[in-house]
C-alpha cells in the first residue's frame, strides 16, 4: 500500500477519495479526479413525519390558542408576544419544512401549495373552529 499524503502535523488527510485502513475515505496521491454523485435516496421518513403528523398537530394547537387569545380580550404584552412568537414559528415551520421540502423533491408548485394547504392551513383553521365552537357553548 502506498503512503498517504499527510498534513503538517503528521496525520493523513481524510476527506475525499480512496480508502485507508479501517474503511475511511482519504485523498490518495494517485487517485484520479472523478465527479461525486449526489445522494438522491435520502430517507423520506422525517419529511413525511413532519408533513403528516408533526405539522398538523402543532398547527391545530396553534390555531386553537391563537383564537383563544383573540376571543379572550386579555391583550397583555406577555400574551401578545407569546401569540406573535407562536404565529411566527408556525409560518416558519410551514414554509421551511412543508412547502420548501416539497419543492426540493422536484414536485410541481401546485403540489407544494396543496401540501401546504392540507398539512398546515386546514389544521390551523380546524383549531380555530374548535375554539370558536367551545367558546359558543
Amino acid at each position: 500500500m502506498q503512503d498517504l499524503p499527510r498534513c503538517p502535523w503528521g496525520y493523513p488527510f481524510f476527506f475525499a477519495e480512496g480508502n485507508a485502513p479501517g474503511g475511511r475515505r482519504v485523498v490518495n496521491s494517485s487517485s484520479q479526479a472523478s465527479p461525486v454523485e449526489a445522494r438522491s435516496g435520502r430517507p423520506a421518513i422525517f419529511p413525511n413525519l413532519v408533513r403528516f403528523a408533526l405539522a398538523p398537530l402543532i398547527l391545530v394547537f396553534s390555531g386553537f390558542f391563537t383564537a383563544n387569545f383573540l376571543i379572550s380580550g386579555q391583550y397583555t404584552w406577555s400574551r401578545t408576544i407569546r401569540t406573535l412568537a407562536l404565529i411566527l414559528t408556525v409560518v416558519i415551520l410551514s414554509y421551511e419544512f412543508v412547502y420548501k421540502e416539497q419543492l426540493s423533491r422536484n414536485e410541481p408548485r401546485a403540489l407544494a401549495w396543496a401540501a401546504l394547504f392540507y398539512s398546515c392551513v386546514l389544521p390551523y383553521v380546524i383549531g380555530v373552529i374548535v375554539m370558536l365552537a367551545l367558546w359558543a357553548f
